[in-house]
């Protein structure tokens, strides 16, 4: 089974806005309420493209029970922590000549609720897959990634982390399966502004000294770079088409690596899936569907 963990889900409010004037009372030309969070945003892609899995993390008020009941109307299945006090974040996204986002901090996590967590994942076994993603509020220490991680240390569990800098960096001791940096955050660890796949590389490998034993790079409209354990580098450009959303892009990219891998155990085809998943993303108003992902699959004629 895959199990994606999200610490701090929200409500993302989409609004769109012709002309967004700062300061001035701008009117929306339309407006969609969806579950998110990069845990989530990962399940919904692995839902849309027909792979089961259970989404774990934390909900909180009226605001939690709406994230739990929008994502299980999308077809998800989830085993949240409902936590006693506070409310899961709202979190607003404007749509309109730029992309303007406003996130916000979300519930305190108190330590009942973390060993309600610790607790639910110390039940998965070996072959079961394990998606750690996105930030986590400040209340939580960034060794909780990697103390997940040494709990499962025992197991044969493929475990996939995307963060940025300590949670990401203390984790790779316990050898993840997979990481998901992209190239900011990556050249932001080593001090180094990356801007071509081929500059991505020494760095990526860097982290694998470090632990990580794949390393995908999301690099916007430069594509991919992976860095697979077996040494294969493989990088290719992001297909060409209309960017409408850059909302969720590495989550789905995240997603469709993880479920090329489970269809194929090959890193070509992997590689192929997540850039085309991230990329018909970019491509769609919102995730993208199997069918718009299958389409830019399709798209490719070869990987470099």
């Amino acid at each position: 089974m895959i199990y994606t963990v999200t610490f701090n889900p929200a409500i993302d409010y989409i609004i769109g806005v012709e002309d967004l004037k700062p300061g001035m009372t701008n009117r929306s030309v339309y407006e969609r309420l969806l579950p998110g969070g990069k845990g989530l945003n990962v399940s919904t892609v692995l839902n849309n493209l027909g792979v089961d899995n259970i989404a774990l993390g934390f909900i909180a008020g009226f605001t939690g029970e709406e994230i739990k009941r929008r994502f299980e109307a999308l077809g998800g299945r989830s085993d949240f922590i409902e936590l006693r006090e506070g409310t899961s974040r709202i979190n607003v996204k404007i749509k309109s000549a730029a992309e303007t986002e406003i996130n916000a901090a979300g519930p305190v996590i108190d330590s009942g609720a973390v060993s309600q967590l610790m607790e639910k994942l110390s039940r998965l076994r070996d072959g079961d897959i394990l998606i750690l993603a996105g930030s986590i509020p400040a209340s939580l220490p960034d060794s909780l990634y990697s103390d997940i991680m040494k709990m499962l240390s025992d197991r044969n569990i493929l475990i996939t982390v995307d963060a940025e800098k300590e949670l990401l960096l203390n984790a790779l001791p316990y050898r993840p399966f997979l990481v998901k940096p992209n190239h900011h955050e990556l050249g932001e660890i080593f001090g180094v502004t990356l801007n071509t796949r081929e500059e991505v590389v020494p760095y990526a490998r860097r982290l694998q000294e470090k632990g990580a034993k794949n390393v995908l790079v999301s690099m916007a409209g430069e594509g991919a770079v992976l860095a697979a354990e077996t040494g294969l580098v493989l990088m290719n450009q992001a297909p060409r088409g209309t960017v409408r959303n850059s909302v969720g892009a590495g989550d789905s990219m995240v997603a469709g690596f993880i479920a090329g891998w489970c269809e194929k155990r090959d890193y070509a085809h992997a590689f192929k899936l997540g850039l085309s998943s991230g990329s018909a993303s970019t491509f769609s108003d919102f995730l993208a569907t199997k069918t718009e992902i299958e389409q830019v699959y399709r798209s490719f004629t070869s990987l470099c």
